[in-house]
């Protein structure tokens, strides 16, 4: 881990106003430059996208918010199958330090998702990212799955959308209190809720 980051576990309710608008700043200016709709999510105080975390992993160093990681317990089905995940997302480095990765997000939430007794830690990301994540996950517990449809609900319901959405993303499933061959097979997972 790089030195001079230093990582906070929070829960949602420990943040103040502040941190939230810190994080918002931080959320424009790393997700701003993969596109203006990206970003658009992170106004005002708002620092998150679709669903709250519950929980927070924040990286912070001399120049503020390094890195930030976002964690949500929910139950997904995986072709009807009920399954309790602890749901990883709202990632973001800052471009300057773009080494930290996930692997450190994921290494610094590990003992407190093993707390919270979690099957399992799930999370999707971009096609963009595969080959970040696939080489993440030859060095560590986290299988990459692809060929997956989730539904997801949009955050909030509007009259010239449908209100779900089907995207074909990489899956991240990480065995936390149980083997990943305890994962259902299925080709469809419903988040039922928005995205984290």
């Amino acid at each position: 881990m790089r030195s001079g980051v230093e990582w906070r576990l929070c829960w949602e309710n420990e943040l103040e106003l502040s941190d939230h608008i810190e994080l918002t700043e931080f959320f424009r200016k790393t997700y701003g430059p993969t596109g203006a709709f990206n970003a658009k999510p992170f106004e005002g105080s708002q620092s998150w996208a679709g669903a709250r975390p519950e929980l927070r992993a924040i990286a912070y160093d001399a120049s503020g918010v390094a890195a930030h990681m976002g964690l949500l317990r929910r139950f997904i089905k995986v072709d009807g199958v009920d399954l309790l995940v602890a749901e990883l997302g709202l990632y973001g480095v800052r471009r300057d330090l773009e080494g930290l990765g996930i692997s450190h997000s994921i290494r610094v939430m590990l003992p407190t998702l093993q707390e919270l007794q979690v099957p399992f830690a799930f999370g999707t990301v971009r096609d963009q990212m595969r080959k970040h994540v696939e080489m993440f996950g030859r060095y560590s517990l986290v299988t990459v799955m692809s060929g997956l449809s989730v539904r997801s609900t949009l955050p909030h319901a509007r009259i010239d959308k449908p209100p779900t959405r089907v995207e074909d993303a990489l899956v991240i499933v990480l065995p936390v209190g149980r083997p990943i061959s305890d994962w259902p097979a299925g080709t469809m997972i419903d988040r039922n809720g928005p995205e984290l």
